[in-house]
């Protein structure tokens, strides 16, 4: 997949390290922004308490 994605990316091979890293930020902002507090709300993974 990733060799995949590296064959797409334009530009020499400085330019597509630079590419793939701005690309994986991008992600991880969507992740962190919109995807995770989105599963936390539709779960109940924070409810859970252990108890003597």
């Amino acid at each position: 997949m990733f060799a995949a994605l590296w064959r797409h990316l334009p530009g020499p091979r400085w330019v597509k390290a630079i590419e793939a890293l701005i690309l994986f930020c991008i992600v991880v902002a969507v992740l962190f922004e919109f995807v995770f507090p989105w599963v936390t709300s539709n779960t109940r993974i924070l409810d859970n308490v252990v108890s003597n």
